[in-house]
């Protein structure tokens, strides 16, 4: 999740658990209603932000949410453009703006920082349905929903709108595309009771590799895609800022970007439903994502050393998904997730319990040096891992693990 975002939402509006996103089909005149609407909740968004970094303890504690909207309700009285807008959207950007801060006190996210316009399109609604919004079913796939001051917009109706909803989300991506996220809480999906338990191993040369021997690969884009990204990002380098050339350039390049990442989000849900359908014990890595992907260009007086080589691994693990993988796990199997410790899971042999680093003879091949026991490694360390679940299960009052560590252990975990 990035900084600033509110609960619920990730990288500028995109769901997560608790959200169920539609697709928007507004018309040019809807559409440049919805960009004000953008606009004005990013220029409170940016007031806010601004207003934070001015007050320093000297000057004493920087003012909170009802003293922000106080201040909103003087600034609307003294702007008209700013009064024209919905004032439900700019106290929602505030609220939005008070959470980050508590988020960012609590030490889970960083301080939130401006937003821009191109990249942060979005905004909220919260209120009662039918009175401050409403939403209707036209057709077998068409909807619409009624947003203040645009009026009634159409959308996908992929899936029926789920009941007790109190706020939605519009956004818009860089490939231009207009998003509705209706917040509801779904249930989490049941587990089958066969008291059984997988391990997962995540990868870069594959994706997740199961204790079954299942190998799976995230999808990307294919080679022709990756060719024709290559080539506008040549073009992009050559093109000159503000022209209009290089504005077409980019959306090429974000409409292959949002296509290779509604590919690995639709993986990623499609894997996780088989997990959660299919063990009562769900073993993963405990891996820290986000340190293993921070960038190591360094400063300018310790530069960082293979950064180029850093970079391109930063850009495999976060299009393997691994962080997303383990939160939709988390979300829809809450409870039977285990988090297992991944230190030498890769070179111990899951045969005979031998760890030396010689047992890795390559990425993809182990040998045990001393049992001489041939696996993929992957698949080996995907078979640790669910061996450690079970001591851990074990270790907490679980029911008791026997036989051979290598042989599939029959846990239930209550939730």
């Amino acid at each position: 999740m990035r900084h600033g975002d509110p609960p619920g939402f990730v990288g500028g509006g995109r769901y997560v658990a608790g959200v169920s996103r539609y697709r928007l089909c507004p018309t040019p005149v809807q559409e440049a209603g919805l960009l004000e609407h953008c606009g004005r909740a990013r220029y409170v968004w940016n007031l806010a932000v601004e207003q934070h970094a001015w007050w320093t303890p000297s000057r004493g504690p920087a003012p909170g949410y009802v003293a922000q909207a106080r201040q909103l309700t003087e600034a609307r009285a003294a702007n008209p453009w700013l009064a024209a807008g919905s004032q439900t959207v700019q106290q929602q950007a505030l609220r939005d703006f008070a959470q980050a801060m508590a988020n960012f006190f609590k030490g889970t996210h960083r301080r939130p920082t401006w937003r821009k316009a191109g990249r942060h399109e979005g905004f909220r609604i919260v209120g009662r349905r039918g009175r401050q919004w409403d939403v209707r079913r036209v057709s077998r796939k068409v909807g619409e929903v009624r947003v203040p001051k645009v009026g009634w917009v159409r959308l996908r109706w992929s899936r029926p709108v789920p009941a007790g909803v109190k706020s939605f989300r519009i956004t818009r991506d860089r490939a231009g595309r207009w998003h509705i996220a209706f917040a509801a809480i779904p249930d989490p999906t049941p587990a089958p009771g066969n008291g059984e338990a997988v391990g997962v191993d995540r990868g870069v040369a594959v994706s997740a590799a199961l204790s079954t021997g299942e190998l799976l690969h995230a999808p990307g884009l294919t080679r022709a895609e990756a060719a024709r990204l290559r080539r506008l990002h040549r073009r992009l380098a050559r093109a000159e800022k503000g022209s209009n050339r290089r504005a077409r350039i980019k959306a090429a390049v974000a409409r292959l970007k949002a296509r290779e990442a509604d590919r690995r989000r639709d993986w990623v849900e499609k894997t996780t439903t088989t997990l959660a359908r299919g063990y009562d014990v769900i073993a993963v890595e405990d891996l820290n994502v986000r340190g293993m992907t921070r960038s190591a260009r360094g400063t300018v007086e310790a530069p960082g050393v293979n950064v180029r080589q850093k970079a391109g691994l930063n850009r495999a693990i976060l299009g393997s998904g691994w962080g997303r993988l383990v939160a939709r796990l988390e979300h829809k199997a809450p409870g039977r997730v285990v988090k297992i410790d991944p230190r030498y899971t890769s070179q111990t042999c899951h045969a005979c319990g031998h760890r030396a680093p010689q047992n890795r003879e390559s990425q993809a091949v182990l040998r045990c040096v001393a049992c001489g026991h041939q696996a993929n490694a992957d698949v080996n360390a995907a078979i640790n891992i669910r061996t450690a679940a079970g001591h851990a299960v074990a270790a907490r009052e679980g029911p008791r693990v026997t036989g051979p560590v290598h042989r599939e252990p029959q846990l239930i975990l209550l939730a």
